[in-house]
């Protein structure tokens, strides 16, 4: 991952834990794809894909979650849960923080429960 992206999941990050959320994993590797952040909202574990767009023209970082990506991060997801047994039994969701506009302060849109597996 490059400067900016690792940015980018700070900022996020920082974003969902001054929300209450507790972070449990950052950039988690699997075969299958990366998971950017891992989280605890309560008693839910939030599976989070950061996006950033420059401008929206052509949409924000959640319409490019293709199917594709998302059965990627649903498998990733999948081998996270059985790494870790003691979190498997959490309702889980899929959110995606949205990133926007100047590079020094971009717009920030938490998508909770973006899609469904």
């Amino acid at each position: 991952m490059n400067d900016r992206g690792e940015r980018y999941e700070a900022l996020a990050c920082a974003h969902l834990r001054a929300a209450g959320l507790s972070l449990l994993a950052r950039n988690f590797q699997t075969r299958f794809g990366e998971l950017d952040l891992v989280m605890r909202d309560d008693d839910v574990l939030v599976f989070v894909e950061v996006r950033y767009r420059a401008r929206d023209g052509f949409g924000g970082g959640a319409e490019s979650i293709t199917a594709g990506k998302r059965r990627k991060l649903t498998t990733a997801a999948q081998q996270f849960l059985q790494a870790n047994p003691k979190l498997a039994a959490l309702p889980c969701r899929f959110d995606v923080v949205s990133m926007s506009g100047n590079d020094d302060a971009p717009a920030i849109e938490w998508l909770r429960n973006a899609f469904d597996t």
